[in-house]
């Protein structure tokens, strides 16, 4: 994952785009409060919490037999099972299939899991025709542009934006109307789901004990994805599974209400099979792409427990990060906090060292998580592993080394708070450090700090104590 500009200057760029933060927040605000309305309509949605997370805790401590069982039941049931250790061989594997049925085009739902392989940049480099069938996913693959959001993909697209888009891909100037926007893009992407050789799907969840893949939606693109395609091609990350449907009611009924505030998306659909010989339609081959790609890696260490997350967006929606800087600005396909936990153990921290820092650790993200993900908590065992691991920067690792050693000492920690004082004088405007020193700078660039007063407590409480 590398990029043409530093963390520093994405974020510069997101704080001072105004279009950017004018539709992030109103989508933000939108979902937040979506999911705080129909948490409230469950009375007890912390025991719910704690039932979705015992079940993922489950699943991932057992997710060996559970993958061996949902393998044996989708060939079972007729379909092929392919399984992916990289990015590379699951691109591979993929673009087999598509060689083996002589595929020239290709319909897209939504799938975190393909941007996470790059699988559409391989696709057209193929010379396959890719069509993403999401309608935030279409706006953004004619913007040319990555998701920006897990569940909103085009978070950041003001309504002006998207016409612009669509006004030059439709030849002719749109009007900001709705639902002359969506007749538009219905019109585009229902000829793509006609003559596409191959419908490509994610995974919002396996289920075990019958062998079924799960999706939910609200705009009827999947169901015409993975139904009007000849071949079917499932792109799965391994930890996507739960062992029946029992388990999948707990989790499906936390999914919509944390992710858009709904107690049911509009379509939910399971795919259990190819086309059998009493059905009118459905595709005849069915393959499921089960890709690690760094999952396994996680199993057993301090950050398993975000192997549990299913993708709902919700501790994106609270974060007053992702507030200012959207999620470009994070330079990865997994953005915000969950982003920020999960993309340095699925890449390096070579990669995405700022991102555990990238965050107020306010631990809203911890407090809204439906599968009650430590998130805040993990963000501080990245920034310890960095520590470890010489991420950190000599000047920062410097003087954190002098404030421990002022700190543990007393006598020079009393000396330090009496000089402070006079010593942030050139910093400072009357009472305010405007301008700190090192690494103070970045945090005085935006904000201002109380300079530390002429007299400590103890002096103070000394002197009224004798008076």
């Amino acid at each position: 994952m590398a990029h043409d500009i530093s963390f520093d200057q994405r974020v510069d760029q997101a704080v001072h785009d105004t279009s950017l933060q004018e539709a992030v927040h109103l989508t933000q605000d939108r979902l937040r409060t979506g999911r705080i309305k129909a948490a409230g309509e469950l009375d007890n949605v912390d025991e719910w919490r704690q039932m979705a997370s015992d079940i993922r805790s489950h699943t991932i401590e057992n997710l060996d037999s559970y993958l061996e069982q949902f393998a044996d039941n989708v060939e079972a049931n007729g379909g092929h099972i392919h399984i992916a250790v990289d990015d590379k061989e699951a691109v591979t594997v993929v673009n087999r299939i598509l060689k083996e049925v002589n595929a020239q085009s290709v319909v897209k739902s939504k799938s975190m899991v393909a941007e996470e392989i790059h699988l559409n940049e391989s696709l057209e480099a193929s010379g396959v025709k890719v069509t993403e069938t999401d309608l935030g996913e279409y706006i953004i693959q004619l913007a040319d542009e990555k998701p920006s959001h897990i569940i909103a993909p085009a978070i950041h697209k003001t309504r002006k934006q998207v016409t612009e888009l669509f006004s030059k891909e439709a030849g002719y100037q749109l009007s900001e109307e709705a639902e002359e926007l969506c007749d538009f893009a219905r019109g585009k992407l229902r000829q793509e789901f006609l003559q596409a050789d191959v419908g490509i799907s994610g995974c919002n969840f396996a289920v075990a004990e019958s062998g079924s893949v799960v999706l939910v939606e609200n705009e009827g693109n999947i169901r015409l994805t993975t139904s009007l395609p000849k071949t079917h091609i499932v792109l799965m990350g391994m930890e996507r599974i739960v062992p029946g449907w029992k388990e999948l009611d707990v989790v499906l009924s936390m999914l919509p209400r944390s992710a858009t505030g709904q107690r049911l998306t509009t379509y939910v659909t399971a795919v259990n099979s190819a086309r059998q010989p009493l059905d009118v339609d459905g595709p005849e081959n069915l393959h499921v792409v089960i890709i690690d790609n760094g999952r396994s890696d996680i199993l057993g260490t301090a950050y398993e427990e975000v192997l549990k997350c299913i993708r709902c967006g919700a501790c994106i929606n609270v974060c007053p990060i992702y507030r200012h800087i959207g999620g470009h600005a994070y330079g990865s396909v997994y953005n915000g906090p969950i982003g920020a936990v999960l993309s340095p153990l699925l890449d390096d921290y070579e990669e995405t060292k700022e991102l555990p820092f990238a965050s107020s650790l306010c631990g809203a993200c911890t407090d809204v998580c439906p599968v009650k993900i430590p998130l805040h908590e993990l963000l501080i065992e990245h920034r310890k592993d960095e520590v470890d691991k010489g991420f950190a920067g000599k000047r920062e690792g410097m003087t954190f080394d002098m404030f421990g050693k002022m700190t543990t000492k007393p006598w020079l920690y009393a000396k330090g708070v009496k000089w402070a004082h006079a010593a942030t004088k050139p910093f400072s405007e009357e009472d305010e450090i405007t301008k700190g020193p090192s690494l103070l700078r970045e945090w005085t660039n935006s904000k201002s700090m109380k300079r530390p007063p002429n007299m400590s407590f103890r002096e103070w409480w000394e002197r009224e104590r004798k008076e």
